[in-house]
């Protein structure tokens, strides 16, 4: 009898130790700042962060790493006669000064319907991009996918792309800075500034992977927070840009 009663004991006390973990990844999953800050944490909530990010895509970087997903990739998958992409818009990110929100409860489900797919691949080609985008960012900007990507389009609209990334079939060899100078040129009407953008690179040659840019709830240029550190983001002195195929 003692030893089944320190069986059941013990048994009760694993359970209990077990489940311990499951509730901090709970926890991690849905609660607490992405980027690890204790300096400011809180409960992500749908409409309550700072700025967004508007984040695009250097395309043929994207599809050099999806070889082996370029059968269901319809991005990187072209049918014969279709041009291919150069930038596309990967997203639009709800943003702290630091850190970021992200998967935010709502009181309803996150769906995003056909139409508003549909509506989208001409800049976002990738349905499976667009319904995480929405899961993962789009549910913490307190709209719904019609207005969410409705927002996104409009912000991505008022961004002139410099000519020379427009289509190019050749490869290039351009420093961040040079392509910051550039985009600020050819968005001078808007007021874009060096503060308020950053680019991304990585991978052989120090590929270009994104040119990131934030803008207010109104989708209005501003000041980026600490996310966007150049630094952190790309430090090469100069960046491959892969031609357009």
């Amino acid at each position: 009898m003692p030893w089944r009663m320190f069986s059941i004991a013990l048994g009760l006390l694993l359970a209990g130790l077990i489940a311990l973990p499951a509730d901090q990844s709970l926890a991690q999953r849905y609660g607490g700042n992405s980027y690890g800050s204790k300096e400011r944490q809180r409960d992500h909530k749908p409409g309550e962060f700072d700025y967004y990010t508007l984040v695009l895509s250097w395309s043929p970087t994207h599809c050099a790493a999806q070889v082996k997903q370029r059968r269901n990739d319809t991005q990187c998958n072209r049918k014969p006669g279709q041009r291919g992409y150069a930038f596309v818009l990967h997203g639009l990110w709800p943003q702290y000064a630091k850190g970021y929100p992200e998967r935010c409860w709502t009181d309803f489900k996150p769906f995003v319907p056909k139409r508003v797919i549909n509506g989208m691949l001409d800049i976002m080609p990738s349905t499976g991009l667009i319904i995480h985008e929405y899961k993962k960012h789009g549910t913490c900007s307190g709209l719904r996918p019609d207005g969410y990507f409705g927002l996104s389009r409009n912000i991505y609209r008022k961004i002139k792309i410099p000519q020379r990334y427009v289509h190019p079939q050749k490869p290039q060899m351009v420093s961040p800075e040079t392509l910051v100078d550039e985009f600020i040129a050819a968005n001078s009407v808007i007021g874009l500034r060096p503060d308020m953008m950053a680019v991304t690179c990585g991978g052989p040659g120090n590929r270009l992977r994104e040119v990131r840019i934030c803008v207010s709830k109104d989708g209005n240029p501003q000041a980026c927070g600490r996310n966007e550190d150049q630094r952190r983001l790309c430090s090469a002195k100069r960046m491959y840009v892969p031609p357009v195929r």
